[in-house]
C-alpha cells in the first residue's frame, strides 16, 4: 500500500481537547491524544507531574497516582474522541460504566501515560470502549468504559 492510499491518523492538542471537554486543570488528565482513527481508536497522553495536587496526600514520600483518576484518563480520552467525531453540535460526554478495571502497577511522577482506547461498539448516543493505560510498554491498568453523548438537540 502506497503512502497516498492510507489516510494520515490525526492528533490533538490540548487546545482542542478542552475545546471537546469540560475538564480542567486539575481534573484535566490528558494533555495530547495522537493515532486519532475517527472515533474507533486513539492514543491519549499524560505526562505525570510531581506538583499535582493529588500527590500530596497519595502518598506523602511515595507519590503514587490514584488508579480512579487513570481510568478517568481512559474515560476522557474515549470520550473527546466521541465528541470530537460529532463536531456539528455542541456536546457533553457523561461517564456512565466502569468494568473490568484491573491495575498491574503503579504510576509515578516522571512517568509517561498512554491511554490506548478502542470503541467496542455504539448505540445511539450510548459508546463503549476499551481503554489500556500503558508507562514504558508496559500494561499499568486496563478497563472496559461507557459514556452517553449528550447533544442540544438530544439533551438529558
Amino acid at each position: 500500500m502506497s503512502d497516498t492510499d492510507q489516510s494520515a491518523l490525526e492528533t490533538a492538542d490540548l487546545a482542542e481537547i478542552m475545546r471537546v471537554l469540560p475538564h480542567r486543570y486539575p481534573f484535566l488528565m490528558v494533555d495530547r491524544i495522537i493515532d486519532i482513527d475517527d472515533d474507533n481508536s486513539a492514543v491519549g497522553i499524560k505526562n505525570v507531574t510531581v506538583n499535582e495536587p493529588h500527590f500530596n496526600g497519595h502518598f506523602p514520600g511515595n507519590p503514587v497516582m490514584p488508579g480512579v483518576l487513570i481510568i478517568e484518563g481512559i474515560a476522557q480520552t474515549a470520550g473527546a474522541i466521541c465528541a470530537r467525531s460529532q463536531n456539528s453540535r455542541s456536546n457533553l460526554v457523561y461517564f456512565m460504566t466502569i468494568d473490568n478495571a484491573r491495575f498491574r502497577k503503579p504510576v509515578v511522577p516522571g512517568d509517561i501515560v498512554e491511554y490506548h482506547v478502542t470503541k467496542q461498539k455504539q448505540r445511539g448516543t450510548i459508546w463503549k470502549f476499551h481503554g489500556d493505560a500503558i508507562v514504558r510498554g508496559a500494561k499499568v491498568a486496563e478497563a472496559d468504559v461507557g459514556a452517553m453523548l449528550v447533544t442540544e438537540d438530544n439533551p438529558r
